[in-house]
């Protein structure tokens, strides 16, 4: 939790946050980082794109998933919308500003118009600090994103509840990974932490989401909660044996 954090005790708040490029993302699991691992799978079936479209040659259709140069993950988004999160809990809707941070609504514009989020896990819920969710049940494709990263932006709007945050595990190291903010973490502002958008409905949803497994680690050090690096490589099949419990988003799709 954040009033837990201080001194030395932040920095090690701020590792957790990191989304990582490498196997361990742990520093994705705290709201500073890629926090939410960029690996959280779907619930039991993975959902199949809605925007895919014939390859060129007619043959099978290409998910634009499989590519983040894409030209259809990288379109321009409103400057104002909202994003409705069917989840195993209840309706949450979001409000996106671009103003806040343009590549980083970019970004969740696209994936959330792909189906990117549909299936995936609250991986990492700790209570009066962060919601974290936004690694793809499917590792082939939670693969292709790990090393997407978007620069930095300037913190316009900061870390206080209902806001949604990009985690991430260093300077410009922001990719899918996001949380929601259970309370006033403004402490993450200074570490480069800028919202992207907020909660208009369904906060109480998103403080009933399943917290009992605590923070994660990888074997060995203690945590109970998921391993970022084994949902990285096994994606959903991991945390549908281990972690059953954990909420997900059912579907997420752009509502106005």
């Amino acid at each position: 939790m954040i009033e837990r954090v201080s001194g030395t005790c932040l920095v090690a708040v701020a590792l957790a946050f990191v989304g990582c490029t490498g196997d361990a993302d742990t520093a994705d699991s705290s709201a500073g980082g890629d926090a939410a691992a960029e690996g959280s799978s779907s619930p039991v079936e993975n959902v199949e794109p809605s925007g895919t479209a014939p390859d060129a040659t007619g043959g099978a259709a290409v998910n634009p998933l499989m590519n983040p140069r894409d030209p259809a993950v990288n379109e321009t988004a409103p400057a104002t919308f909202r994003v409705r999160l069917n989840t195993s809990r209840g309706e949450v809707v979001l409000e996106l500003h671009r103003d806040w941070s343009p590549a980083g609504v970019d970004r969740f514009y696209n994936l959330v118009r792909h189906g990117f989020y549909d299936g995936v896990r609250f991986f990492r819920v700790l209570d009066g600090f962060v919601a974290q969710f936004g690694i793809n049940g499917d590792p082939a494709i939670q693969s292709r994103w790990r090393a997407a990263t978007m620069p930095d932006e300037p913190v316009v709007e900061g870390n206080t509840r209902g806001q949604l945050t990009y985690a991430k595990g260093g300077p410009n190291s922001r990719s899918t990974q996001l949380f929601i903010n259970y309370g006033d973490n403004s402490r993450l502002d200074p570490l480069g932490f800028s919202a992207l958008g907020e909660v208009v409905e369904g906060m109480d949803v998103v403080d009933r989401l399943y917290s009992g497994y605590g923070e994660g680690g990888p074997a060995g050090s203690g945590a109970t909660g998921p391993d970022q690096a084994l949902i990285q490589r096994r994606g959903n099949d991991y945390l549908t044996a281990e972690f059953p419990q954990l909420d997900y988003i059912e579907t997420a799709e752009i509502i106005g």
